[in-house]
Parts: structure tokens; C-alpha cells; sequence
């Protein structure tokens, strides 16, 4: 009777492994909560032992702060492509996915973040950095349209931080007040916005 040789495992290189943690973590954090992050449950997802994954992250907490980060970078991306499109159009487009329930998942993210950052340092030191990034790509928007005489705005980095607390805000309703919240509530990041840059009510609505 011949024995069979069992097969060779493949070795990931570090980059690729590590990659693949921070996104499985990002993808559960953003579907299930970033309290759900741990590195017994990646290791889970992933087929492989913790002690695998602590070696990429020898604290669970500097984890969940990079699965954030890629989860939020992902999404900003996804909705803010950076320079691209006519400032108009990109807003339109921005406006109209961040009032869908399509960005719920988001806004949740973000609510929970915030929540936790309280008690981890290093969770809020990524908060803070991708509350920066979201209004320095609202700004660049902005000073595009200024630019181009499509807005009328004299400080795009003043209304880009009123902007993104107005989206901010209405998230805050995400897991309550579900019905209110749908009309009057979601409408009102693209209401300031139009405000701010001296358009027309219901300028900034996809056609």
C-alpha cells in the first residue's frame, strides 16, 4: 500500500497575508460591528490559526482601527472618486448615494466608531485622521467648482467640515427613528451643501 504525500500548503507572502486580515476584518466590521472584530474570528474566517494573525497584529485594537480606516477609505473612494467628473455631476452623484440606504452599513461604521474611539486611543487617532481625509476631498470638490464659477463659495475647507456635519448628523438617526428619518432627515446633508455653495434648492438632486 503506497502512502500519499499530503500537499504543500501555500505560503502567502506578509503583504498579501496582512491585506487579507485587515480586509476581512474591514468587510465584518462594516456588516456586523466593529466590536465583532476579533482575531480568533479572523483567524475563523480566514482557515488559519490566531496566532497567525497576532503575529500581523500583536493587539486586537490596532485591528479593528486599520479595518476601519480600510472600510471608511474604501467607501470615500467609492463615493468621492478623487478628482473626477465635473463638481456638479460628482456632488449630484455623492448626494444621491449617501441618501440611499445603501449607505447605511457606512453610517453605521462611523456611529460605532465614534462610540468606541472613546475608549481606544488608537481607534479615535483613525477617526479623527478620516474625518480629515473625507472633508479635504469634500474641499477639493468645492474649490473645483469655486474655481470654475459652478459654486459660490469663499471657503471650501469651512463648508466642506459643515458638510460632512451635516452628513454626520444625519446618520446619528441610523438605528432609530427609521421612518421620520427617510425624507426629512436624509435630505438634509444635500440641503446644506446647496446652501453652502450658493445653489438653488434641489440643485444638487440627481436627475
Amino acid at each position: 500500500m503506497t502512502s500519499r504525500a499530503p500537499g504543500k500548503r501555500v505560503r502567502k507572502a506578509p503583504a498579501e497575508r496582512r491585506t487579507e486580515i485587515v480586509t476581512t476584518a474591514a468587510r465584518i466590521g462594516l456588516t456586523e460591528g466593529l466590536e465583532c472584530i476579533t482575531l480568533r474570528r479572523i483567524a475563523d474566517e480566514l482557515g488559519v490559526q490566531p496566532g497567525l494573525v497576532g503575529h500581523y497584529f500583536r493587539a486586537v485594537d490596532d485591528l479593528v482601527a486599520e479595518a476601519f480606516s480600510h472600510a471608511t477609505m474604501t467607501e470615500l473612494d467609492g463615493l468621492l472618486p478623487p478628482r473626477t467628473g465635473a463638481p456638479l455631476d460628482t456632488f449630484r452623484r455623492f448626494f444621491g448615494l449617501i441618501s440611499s440606504t445603501e449607505f447605511d452599513d457606512v453610517s453605521q461604521l462611523w456611529l460605532n466608531a465614534r462610540h468606541l474611539s472613546r475608549y481606544r486611543p488608537v481607534l479615535r487617532e483613525h477617526v479623527v485622521s478620516q474625518e480629515l481625509l473625507w472633508c479635504r476631498r469634500l474641499e477639493e470638490v468645492i474649490a473645483a467648482g469655486a474655481a470654475a464659477e459652478v459654486f459660490r463659495c469663499a471657503d471650501p475647507w469651512g463648508a466642506a467640515c459643515r458638510v460632512l456635519v451635516a452628513i454626520d448628523g444625519a446618520s446619528a438617526y441610523i438605528n432609530t427613528s427609521a421612518e421620520m428619518r427617510r425624507a426629512p432627515i436624509a435630505g438634509m446633508p444635500r440641503a446644506v451643501a446647496e446652501a453652502e455653495l450658493g445653489l438653488e434648492r434641489g440643485a444638487l438632486t440627481a436627475d
